[in-house]
């Protein structure tokens, strides 16, 4: 494979490979230029098989519109069940959005149509493609879910050393605090089983990182905030994972690995449908995540850090060489460090005059709220905003528009009609705290329409409700 699917090719490709009881082509909401946004359900035996326990898988790709493999893995994937169906284990529902961004893909550009970043609209879910993939989500409720990436392996930092990064296919697992920690640990169980998996194949594989060259930048997991596909579908209950294989942008034909980038990720879509087994404990462990009560406490603030300075070695690949050589750091960050935490409470309390503005997203995650028709007595929270951080933090390696609070003590209010009452006593009360909760370092105020609700010196427009 040499050559990327283009949307049209994708979409003439999905028309003809449907197939009643196998493949299933739906087209379900349309991008911001009104491109399909298409979603294929695979299973065996049609209505037969829906009627026992199956496991929900769904992997989706392209959110970002220059990242390709992991589109053209999926498309193979079908190929491949459509002329073999036995491929495809008998008790799995396979779910797959091969494209997100078809408007991205077909100006080869990371961002939509109108310029988002869809991994960074897993909050707002402002773009109808981000609406689209979680009210997807939200009807299926996978058991396993993936999102598909890809990052540069030839970025300035590295090229400066004359060196690339090591890996051609990488893997990592949700990681949000607020996700149990059992579906955390099988999670880095199969990141790492994938090993000697990708190693018969000969793709040099390792669990997926962020950050620069060894020994002296840091290097860490993905981020633990909730902005993203990969911690988003964690709160569903679903294991939830992110690959990203690595691209040679600077190549002159960034795309002459890319079936060894393809192969890579069909190992792993592979790798984590799993034997009957393995499906049937993420199966137990997804249903329990959904049952389990809210913790005591919430994790409002946290950073990866290297416990006791630990000593690791980190590879990457000489370019004039070609040879892969292993670098000692003690900049390996992948512990996840909570440094501040508040009391849960029972609900969230929207001010009647910030609630037009928050409708829409509540709306777009499927959350549970009441409007009060009339005046409330309550014992509330107020939550103070201190300063918005603008810039990025290089000390502990954090993103920008941190929201710096005070907690102010608990007092019976009336609140007026029109106020909205946001209960954690719902399915998706992980969400609600991940959208809602104003103590968190990362949340709404840091966007455009919210940062404005946000004045330094005065309450949020978010109260706790106890």
């Amino acid at each position: 494979m040499k050559q990327t699917v283009s949307y049209e090719q994708m979409s003439t490709f999905l028309e003809s490979v449907a197939r009643p009881g196998l493949i299933t082509v739906t087209e379900e909401g349309r991008s911001t230029q009104g491109r399909k946004l298409y979603l294929v359900h695979l299973n065996r035996g049609g209505a037969k098989a829906q009627s026992g326990a199956r496991f929900k898988v769904f992997y989706y790709a392209q959110q970002h519109g220059d990242e390709v493999a992991g589109k053209d893995a999926q498309l193979t994937l079908i190929r491949d069940i459509a002329e073999h169906p036995e491929q495809l284990p008998e008790d799995v529902d396979l779910y797959l959005m091969p494209m997100v961004n078809p408007d991205g893909a077909e100006a080869h550009q990371r961002f939509n149509g109108v310029g988002a970043d869809l991994n960074r609209d897993h909050l707002l879910l402002a773009q109808p493609e981000t609406q689209t993939l979680h009210r997807v989500a939200r009807r299926i409720r996978p058991h396993l879910a993936v999102d598909s990436h890809e990052f540069g392996r030839d970025g300035e930092d590295y090229t400066k050393h004359g060196w690339e990064a090591w890996p051609v296919i990488t893997m990592d697992a949700c990681n949000h605090p607020l996700i149990p920690d059992y579906l955390k640990v099988a999670a880095l169980e199969a990141v790492g089983t994938a090993a000697p998996l990708q190693q018969k194949a000969g793709h040099a594989y390792r669990r997926y990182s962020v950050g620069g060259p060894p020994p002296d930048e840091e290097i860490r997991p993905s981020t633990s905030e909730v902005d993203d596909g990969r911690n988003g579908m964690g709160t569903l209950g679903a294991l939830s994972f992110i690959i990203e294989s690595g691209v040679r942008h600077r190549s002159a034909d960034p795309q002459a690995d890319l079936g060894e980038r393809v192969d890579g990720y069909r190992i792993l879509y592979r790798h984590l449908l799993g034997d009957r087994a393995w499906r049937q404990r993420i199966q137990r462990l997804a249903e329990r995540a959904r049952r389990e009560p809210l913790p005591p406490f919430i994790a409002t603030n946290t950073f990866w850090a290297n416990l006791g300075g630990k000593v690791s070695a980190v590879k990457v690949r000489e370019v004039a060489t070609g040879k892969t050589i292993e670098v000692p750091t003690a900049n390996a960050m992948t512990d996840l460090v909570v440094k501040g935490s508040v009391p849960t409470p029972r609900a969230y309390v929207i001010d009647a005059a910030a609630a037009a503005r928050f409708v829409p997203v509540l709306q777009a995650q499927g959350l549970g709220f009441e409007t009060l028709a009339a005046p409330r007595r309550a014992r509330v929270e107020r939550v103070k905003l201190l300063r918005l951080e603008e810039p990025y933090d290089e000390l502990y390696q954090r993103y920008k528009d941190r929201q710096i609070v005070a907690r102010e003590p608990q007092a019976e209010v009336d609140l007026p009609a029109g106020t909205l009452i946001v209960s954690l006593d719902q399915d998706l009360a992980r969400r609600a705290i991940q959208v809602l909760e104003p103590c968190l370092l990362y949340g709404l105020y840091g966007y455009p329409g919210f940062r404005e609700l946000a004045r330094p010196g005065a309450d949020l427009p978010v109260s706790r409700l106890f």
